[in-house]
């Protein structure tokens, strides 16, 4: 406080009662409170739920909110009459003093206005307006209305000596910034709303905001793990197929995966056997009737399931830039990477390539995804790289390795268990105890 620079003020004041100057000194005391307790709220109060507010219609949260998205005119004027009122404080105070005739009031007067300040006029409605910002703001949102009438002839005068100032030392004014948030700034507002969105919502909601981030090679079936049927087999094996297949969707291709012929659903395939008019010639026809669908590998999840959802298809096979077949992905997978799977617990845990042991301990299906595991497990192992167990490890050793060989991952130690086709089958982890 310039207590010794509001001396000047004290002349004006020499024709005041004592009990007018306490009162006003009283007043000035609690427009600065107002003044530092409200700053605080405003910059404080959380501007997403405020604009929520506005938006279902309440009048004093759609003023708010226009204050909020100018906060050059209110913190301006909230500026101007707590320098107002710490000068006439000031002032006021030292005019007491004098008129007490005690040669030690003034310095004491001063020591004491500071700690009044400090303490009811700065801590306490900072603390208060902290605690309850939208209270506070809400509350004081048609005050700071009339104050940016009142005072914005000065404050364009102030501001643009400010501004002046700020040129002579090479600073320009730059153009307010976007309050839009980032991806990365809304992860954070979701991973915080805590209880005000349920822990599974939030987790769905995180998930969507990952999608454009992950890619189709990141959750697609691998070549080597797609079921399909060869038209070339022997009638005898394709029903043999038919009958024990657990999927919906089959690729049917003649010789090798790369030449497709077409999906069968097998709901066709089951009403033609119900009949008895399955043939081969009949089979490849119903094939036919729905053509592939190809995606280029690195084609983000978000969109996917848009071309999903313009397409009106489930399933759509991969290729790289050759053209070749790298594995196929389907909408249950992205909407699985949503909803996540139906349980996280590891000891209830249901993933058809993850087979408890024991408690810490897993046998795993190697050609199972290493996202899939970090989803279903809560692990972390590293997902930038290969997609699959098996290619984790493989890069790992750099060497095709003997069952019963042992490595260290992060946190987990693998154990190969099997080998076949120069890759690993299948692995023991055990888990370290959290």
């Amino acid at each position: 406080m310039c207590f010794a620079a509001a001396t000047c003020e004290g002349h004006a004041l020499n024709g005041t009662s004592t009990l007018n100057l306490l009162l006003g000194l009283l007043a000035l005391l609690l427009i600065i409170a107002f003044s530092s307790g409200t700053e605080v709220a405003m910059l404080s109060v959380n501007r997403y739920r405020i604009r929520h507010r506005a938006h279902t219609g309440q009048g004093t949260a759609k003023l708010l909110d226009r204050l909020l998205q100018k906060p050059d005119d209110w913190l301006g004027a909230n500026l101007v009459i707590l320098a107002a009122a710490s000068v006439f404080a000031s002032a006021i105070a030292t005019l007491l003093a004098q008129r007490s005739g005690n040669p030690y009031a003034v310095p004491a007067t001063s020591a004491a206005l500071t700690v009044v300040v400090i303490v009811f006029c700065e801590l306490a409605p900072k603390i208060y307006a902290a605690t309850y910002p939208e209270w506070v703001a809400l509350r004081s949102a048609h005050i700071y209305r009339a104050l940016v009438l009142l005072a914005r002839p000065l404050l364009w005068i102030t501001n643009q000596l400010a501004y002046g100032v700020l040129r002579v030392f090479g600073v320009v004014k730059a153009v307010r910034s976007s309050q839009n948030l980032s991806t990365e700034e809304l992860r954070t507002v979701v991973a915080e709303a805590g209880p005000m969105i349920p822990a599974r919502h939030r987790q769905m909601l995180l998930s969507i905001l990952d999608l454009g981030q992950l890619t189709v090679n990141d959750i697609m079936v691998p070549r080597q793990e797609i079921a399909g049927i060869d038209v070339r087999d022997s009638w005898e094996d394709l029903i043999d197929q038919l009958r024990q297949t657990p999927h919906t969707r089959l690729p049917v291709y003649e010789g090798e995966l790369d030449n497709i012929v077409g999906i069968l659903h097998m709901k066709r395939v089951a009403q033609e056997l119900a009949r008895g008019s399955l043939t081969r010639d009949r089979l490849v026809e119903i094939a036919r009737s729905r053509e592939p669908y190809f995606v280029p590998e690195g084609t983000s999840l978000a969109v996917q399931l848009t071309n999903f959802q313009r397409t009106r298809r489930r399933l759509a096979f991969v290729v790289n830039e050759y053209g070749d077949i790298e594995g196929f992905v389907t909408l249950e997978d992205i909407l699985e990477e949503i909803v996540g799977e139906f349980t996280t617990d590891p000891a209830t845990v249901t993933h058809k390539d993850i087979h408890v042991e024991r408690p810490g301990v897993y046998i795993i299906n190697a050609s199972a995804t290493v996202r899939a595991l970090n989803r279903a497990l809560q692990w972390q192992l590293p997902t930038v790289g290969p997609k699959t167990v098996n290619g984790l490890l493989l890069e790992q050793l750099e060497t095709i390795p003997d069952p019963g060989t042992a490595l260290k991952v992060g946190r987990y130690q693998f154990e190969v268990l099997q080998i076949a086709d120069n890759a690993i089958k299948t692995v023991r982890v055990f888990a370290p105890a959290d």
